[in-house]
């Protein structure tokens, strides 16, 4: 396996470390177990990085990481705590487990963040939510690496954003960072685009031009929206990922390259690989390292900061201030944000010029984005696709055989339900009314809908396929209450 390290073992279950120690015995590894302050004052004293397996202690496990991170830990359960210099957790008490993780402890090193590096990434990347923080943890264990990186997510998410950090805290910072949207330039300029041409080359080249690598040198390349790249064109990039070597459009000429590669896209490229609409290759040469951008609906509790963070970039373009009240930042906290980060930039920019200088309350909101707003004009077509959703059934979804989804106490047997199917009576020669059929429907539902998602409406909607002002237009109808 090749490592020559000492690993401490810091475990209060004495069954669990006892079979650790017989295992790195048999791998002729050396090793140190306890887990008082004694081995504690020991482990900060090592002047090389060591390895820690770290099971059930008396310390709490965000303060050891903290105080020693120069080494290397190994988590024996799962932890809800996130730092670079946790390596991952060993699943199975196995030779072969211990023997992947030691391996991986053997190549880590340190990452060292300036506090400059550290101010100007909380300037860039905004939140304090744990999908932040889990983010800003990948790409302080991935910048000075020369590994490529795919940023995978929603549109709007700030995909660009995390890789001017990665480049921030990279060995390539002091060169240039160059973006390039693979999806906005047309196919048969995107040649050009990225590698330049010469003099002549097709009708119109009047001169040699650098492309996006030769501009990059030095620095990082990044490719938004990859997944809108062409076939034809996928094929080259992969050879000059693999060679390290390009020729400029109408060129003979060799060019080496020294380039950090970060793609993004927010498609799946997996499901593209299927459709052979992406190369499998090309896949797995830019997703060494992947990173998720969260979308908004997902880190609601860093709305408040990313409004501060937008009020002031954009007070400097409309030389005027706004602030939000308490009850306009809760009432956008209940909205889902399908434009992520972007949307909420342009809503912050929009209630500058609609509110210049004050307060903005919810009031002041476009009507979309308060929760409380029912449209006037009701769109029979949302009704159409409402009833839709009652009574379409996914063949594909396995049988619950849990209690019944639709339940009614109607004065008469009218209609049952069992195992989430609808059974309606066949018709007799007593009449029932249909519209008093479907209102029952129609409550039962959207009473369970609002219940799963804690009464907020827009997760309602979303929850039943239909949209927030139908629902929420429902609710008034048939007097239904949030609570």
């Amino acid at each position: 396996m090749g490592f020559n390290g000492c690993v401490l073992i810091m475990d209060h279950n004495q069954e669990r470390r006892s079979r650790l120690e017989a295992i790195l015995s048999f791998m002729q590894v050396e090793w140190r177990s306890g887990s008082r302050a004694s081995d504690l004052a020991w482990l900060r004293e090592q002047p090389n990085t060591m390895t820690v397996l770290l099971g059930e202690t008396d310390f709490p496990l965000q303060e050891l990481l903290d105080d020693h991170s120069h080494h290397v830990f190994i988590s024996l359960h799962p932890g809800q705590c996130q730092a670079n210099n946790l390596l991952g957790t060993l699943k199975e008490l196995t030779y072969d487990e211990l023997t992947r993780l030691l391996h991986q402890a053997s190549q880590w090193r340190p990452v060292t963040v300036s506090d400059e590096q550290n101010e100007q990434l909380k300037t860039l990347l905004v939140g304090e939510s744990a999908g932040m923080q889990e983010v800003k943890v990948l790409i302080r264990q991935v910048a000075d690496k020369q590994a490529n990186v795919l940023l995978l997510g929603e549109s709007g998410t700030g995909k660009e954003v995390i890789a001017q950090a990665i480049h921030l805290l990279s060995q390539q910072s002091a060169g240039p960072f160059v973006p390039i949207n693979c999806g906005a330039i047309p196919a048969e300029l995107l040649e050009s685009e990225l590698f330049g041409h010469e003099k002549g080359a097709f009708t119109g080249a009047v001169a040699a031009r650098k492309g996006r690598f030769e501009l990059a040198e030095g620095g990082t390349l990044f490719l938004d929206e990859i997944g809108d790249m062409p076939l034809p064109m996928q094929v080259k990039l992969l050879r000059v990922l693999q060679e390290r070597t390009f020729e400029r459009v109408g060129g003979t000429r060799p060019i080496k390259t020294n380039v950090r590669i970060i793609a993004a896209t927010h498609r799946d490229l997996e499901v593209m690989i299927q459709e052979q609409r992406f190369r499998e290759d090309l896949y797995y040469r830019l997703n060494v390292f992947p990173i998720i951008s969260p979308p908004l609906r997902q880190r609601q509790d860093d709305l408040p900061l990313l409004l501060s963070e937008l009020v002031a970039r954009h007070r400097e373009n409309h030389q005027v201030n706004i602030s939000f009240s308490a009850q306009a930042v809760n009432t956008l906290q209940g909205y889902h944000w399908p434009g992520n980060v972007r949307e909420l930039s342009n809503l912050v920019e929009r209630m500058m010029i609609m509110c210049p200088g004050q307060q903005v309350e919810p009031g002041d909101l476009p009507e979309k984005y308060r929760g409380d707003y029912v449209p006037e004009v009701f769109d029979e077509m949302d009704e159409q696709a409402a009833l839709a959703s009652v009574f379409s059934s996914n063949s594909d979804e396995p049988e619950d055989d849990g209690a019944a989804f639709f339940e009614f106490e109607p004065d008469e047997e009218i209609h049952t339900a069992v195992n989430g199917d609808l059974h309606i009576p066949d018709l007799t020669s007593e009449c029932y009314n249909l519209k008093e059929v479907l209102a029952s429907i129609e409550i039962d539902v959207i009473g369970k809908a609002l219940d799963a998602n804690e009464g907020v409406v827009a997760r309602a909607a979303e929850h039943l396929g239909m949209r927030r002002t139908t629902l929420v237009e429902k609710m008034k109808k048939y007097g239904i209450a949030r609570d």
